[in-house]
C-alpha cells in the first residue's frame, strides 16, 4: 500500500527540522513525514567533519526563532550546532517522523487527484508515498561530492589530497606541511584550526577574499540573558544582530570604499608588520559581491602573526611530487593538500519533478517569493539568504507555508499554484551572487523575476513584513477547490 501524509518534508537538516516544528505546532492533527537521504539528522552540520567546522553567522540568527540559542559561543562549532538541531528534533518528537536512508528520486503531481506521488529509494528498494503538500528542505548543494578543479599533475603528488566535504577521520596532520587551496569560508576556517598542530599551513589562493574578525562570544547577549532570561534576551539579541548585519550590508553596497577601508585597517592591526595586504587581502571585487568570511576572534590573523600560517596568492600551474608549482614559477611544499575549492550546487536535491505527466524544467520556472515555483502546485522550497543567516529565511518560509495552508483550510481549497501571466516581468538569476560555486551552476536553477512577488529578497526586515503579514491571496497565487 502507498502511505499518505498531509505534508511531506524532504531533508532533515537545519531547515527540515525547523519546517517540521512549524507544521507540527500549527497543525497537531495533520500527518507529516520527513524523508532524509542520509542516515543522520543535521544535514550540513553532520556531513562536514573537517577541523574547526563552525558557523559563519552568529547563532542568535542562525538558530531557530522558536528555540533560543543558549550556548556561550555565538560563532559556534559544528558539533554544538548539530547537538542543538538534534535536541530540537527530540524535544518536539520530530525525530520519530524521520525516515532515514530515503533518497527521493521523483515527485509527480496529479491535478485530477490534487496529490503528489513521491518515489524514493531505501536500501535499494523503491518506496512510494503520497502527500497533499510537498516541502523541500534539501539545501542547494550536492552532498555526494564537492567541486575540485582538474589540477594538472595531481596524480604525481606523493602526499595526501583531501576535500573538506569528505574528511578522513584518521587523517594525521600533526607536524606535517599542509597546503589549503582556496580562500572561502572553509579555507579561512581550516587554516587556523590546523595551524596549531601542523608544522605549517599555507593558504594558496587564486585571488583574495574579504575577511572580518568578529568576537566568538557576544558579551551583550550573555549579559542580557542574566537580566531578561533566555527567551527575551534571545529575541533582543537576534534583532540587534539582524539590524547590525543589515546596516553593514547596506553600507557595503552603497559606500564600498568606506567598508574596504574599515576591513583593511582592522586586518592591518592584527597582522605582522610588513604583511603584503595589497596582494593577499585586497580583493578585486566589492564587499558583499561575495560573502564575507568571518574569523572568530581573528583566529586566522593570529595564526599568521605567530608564524604558524601564511598566504600565497597566485595561479597553480601544476602539482609536483612534493607540492605545488605556481604560474610565477615559485613552489610550495606540502605533505597534505586540502582542496577547499568549493561546493557543487544541486537544485531540489536532484529529484525529478513532474506535473500532470510533464517534466518540470527548473530554468523555465520562476521562483514565487523565493520559495515556490511558477506552475507547480502545492510545493514549497527553502533557500536562505546569502547576506545573512540561512535560518532567518528558513523560519519565514515555514511561517508562510503555515499561513498558506491555514488559508486553504479556511476556504476549502485543495490546490495553490503560483502563476506568472505578466509578460512585463523579466527573468533574472535566482541568486545575484558572484561566488564561483554559484556562477558554475546557477543556470540549472529556477529564475527570479524583475519585481515582486517573483523576486528573491535578501532583506530580512522586508521579508518579515511580506511573508509574515502580507496577503496570501495576492493575485499571483491561484487557488482551486476541486
Amino acid at each position: 500500500m502507498t502511505e499518505h501524509v498531509d505534508v511531506l518534508i524532504v531533508g532533515a537538516g537545519l531547515s527540515g527540522i525547523g519546517a517540521a516544528h512549524h507544521i507540527q505546532s500549527a497543525f497537531p492533527r495533520r500527518t507529516y513525514a520527513i524523508l532524509e537521504a542520509r542516515e543522520a539528522i543535521g544535514g550540513t552540520w553532520d556531513l562536514f567533519r573537517y577541523p574547526g567546522i563552525r558557523s559563519d553567522s552568529d547563532m542568535h540568527t542562525l538558530g531557530y526563532r522558536f528555540r533560543p540559542w543558549t550556548a556561550d559561543k555565538s560563532i559556534a562549532d559544528g558539533s554544538t550546532i548539530l547537538t542543538y538541531i538534534k535536541q530540537t528534533a527530540a524535544e518536539a518528537g520530530i525525530d520519530r517522523h524521520i525516515r532515514f536512508g530515503h533518497k527521493v528520486i521523483q515527485a509527480s503531481w496529479s491535478t485530477a487527484e490534487s496529490l503528489w506521488t513521491v518515489e524514493a529509494s531505501h536500501d535499494g528498494k523503491p518506496v512510494r508515498l503520497t502527500a497533499s503538500f510537498l516541502y523541500l528542505c534539501t539545501g542547494y548543494y550536492h552532498y555526494d561530492a564537492g567541486h575540485t578543479p582538474d589540477f594538472p599533475g595531481i596524480s604525481q603528488f606523493k602526499g595526501t589530497v583531501v576535500h573538506p566535504q569528505h574528511w578522513p577521520a584518521d587523517l594525521d596532520y600533526k607536524g606535517k606541511k599542509v597546503v589549503v587551496i582556496g580562500s572561502g569560508a572553509t579555507a579561512v576556517t581550516l587554516v587556523p584550526a590546523m595551524a596549531s598542530d601542523a608544522a605549517h599551513v599555507t593558504m594558496v589562493q587564486r585571488s583574495p577574499t574579504y575577511i572580518t574578525a568578529l568576537p566568538g562570544r557576544d558579551k551583550l547577549a550573555l549579559r542580557l540573558r542574566k537580566l531578561l532570561g533566555n527567551r527575551r534576551a534571545y529575541s533582543v539579541t537576534r534583532w540587534k544582530n539582524v539590524t547590525l548585519t543589515t546596516l553593514f550590508y547596506q553600507l557595503s553596497r552603497r559606500r564600498p570604499g568606506i567598508v574596504k577601508s574599515l576591513l583593511r585597517k582592522a586586518a592591518i592591526k592584527q597582522l605582522p608588520p610588513g604583511f603584503d595586504i595589497d596582494t593577499h587581502l585586497t580583493p578585486s571585487y566589492q564587499p558583499w559581491d561575495q560573502r564575507l568570511c568571518v574569523a572568530p576572534d581573528g583566529d586566522i590573523f593570529r595564526s599568521i602573526r605567530r608564524g604558524q600560517a601564511s598566504i600565497v596568492t597566485g595561479h597553480i600551474r601544476e602539482f609536483t611530487p612534493t607540492g605545488l608549482r605556481l604560474e610565477s614559477g615559485s613552489t610550495v611544499d606540502a605533505d597534505i593538500v586540502v582542496t577547499a575549492t568549493g561546493l557543487r550546487l544541486l537544485a531540489m536535491g536532484g529529484m525529478r519533478l513532474v506535473v500532470d505527466g510533464n517534466d518540470v524544467k527548473l530554468p523555465k520556472t520562476m521562483a514565487y517569493k523565493g520559495m515556490m515555483l511558477s506552475g507547480v502546485p502545492n510545493l514549497a522550497f527553502t533557500v536562505g539568504y546569502t547576506n545573512a543567516s540561512w535560518t532567518l529565511k528558513a523560519d519565514l518560509v515555514s511561517e508562510y507555508v503555515v499561513r498558506l495552508l491555514k488559508h486553504m483550510d479556511a476556504n476549502g481549497y485543495v490546490r495553490c499554484v503560483p502563476t506568472n501571466d505578466d509578460p512585463t516581468v523579466t527573468e533574472q538569476p535566482l541568486l545575484d551572487f558572484q561566488a564561483g560555486y554559484v556562477l558554475r551552476s546557477i543556470h540549472e536553477f529556477p529564475k527570479s523575476g524583475s519585481r515582486a512577488p517573483w523576486q528573491l529578497g535578501m532583506s530580512y526586515a522586508h521579508d518579515v513584513v511580506n511573508l509574515r503579514y502580507g496577503k496570501v491571496d495576492d493575485g499571483a497565487m491561484r487557488f482551486a477547490r476541486t
